[in-house]
């Protein structure tokens, strides 16, 4: 087996996730890709990996069940031996409903993906992770978890909740050599961020009408939010730890 740092992308086979994905294998890393139904997508990531020269595998796994998590991990450390970055990428939006019409299993199904899969994961990549030079673990949130804007109970609190496990989690981990942080963007160019767009901003069928009204010009693309990910676990980020970098342009402050 390579010696080369492996990262483990969940949420790895489209969007924000698979531009991690190809972005830290442009770096030099190996990747495993979590997906959960399109394995289609993820293989192509995963094509795109090999064609920068490195490694990719993909595990199909519902982040929000802690067995699949453990098949998941142990199949990754039988491929690759180690994980040295975990990328926790895979979310879901909610539905758009006031909290007096949220049906409850709505925030056990969003909670769960977003922050007790966060929880999964990281505890179980942990032990291969203390055991590295260096390990990265990086949460994936939302400008929501500031924003908390109505209608979004389920996406708002999921993600302030993974925040929060980020956080206490850097406190813990330091002393092992293991960088936490979250990486937040705003709206971004992907197939959840088009149905937002549409149905909160009047984008329509074309997210790319509402540019003026962005920052720069333009809507964030998920290879802006990947950049930001690839500094964090680099060495140019040796000392930077329980830090929240908000990828949006400056626009919720």
């Amino acid at each position: 087996m390579s010696d080369a740092r492996v990262a483990l992308v969940t949420g790895g086979g489209r969007g924000i996730g698979a531009a991690i994905a190809v972005g830290l294998a442009a770096d030099g890393l190996d990747v495993a890709i979590n997906y959960r139904r399109d394995e289609e997508a993820a293989r192509h990531t995963a094509d795109l990996v090999r064609a920068l020269g490195r490694r990719a595998e993909i595990f199909a796994a519902a982040v929000d069940d802690y067995e699949a998590d453990a098949r998941m991990v142990d199949g990754v450390l039988a491929a690759f031996g180690h994980v040295d970055v975990l990328v926790h990428s895979a979310g879901i939006a909610s539905r758009g409903h006031a909290v007096a019409d949220t049906d409850p299993a709505e925030i056990e199904r969003v909670w769960r993906t977003h922050a007790f899969g966060a929880f999964a994961v990281a505890q179980l990549v942990l032990p291969s992770m203390r055991t590295r030079p260096r390990g990265d673990v990086v949460f994936i949130s939302s400008m929501a978890a500031v924003a908390l804007a109505g209608w979004s109970a389920p996406y708002n609190m999921a993600k302030a909740s993974m925040e929060a496990l980020a956080h206490t989690l850097a406190k813990e981990e330091r002393m092992h050599g293991i960088h936490v942080n979250i990486v937040a963007p705003g709206l971004v160019d992907t197939e959840m961020g088009r149905r937002l767009a549409k149905a909160a901003m009047g984008a329509g069928d074309d997210i790319h009408s509402i540019a003026d009204r962005m920052p720069f010009g333009h809507v964030c693309t998920p290879d802006e939010v990947a950049d930001v990910v690839r500094w964090v676990v680099s060495d140019g980020a040796r000392y930077v730890n329980d830090q929240r970098i908000a990828v949006d342009g400056g626009t919720f402050r």
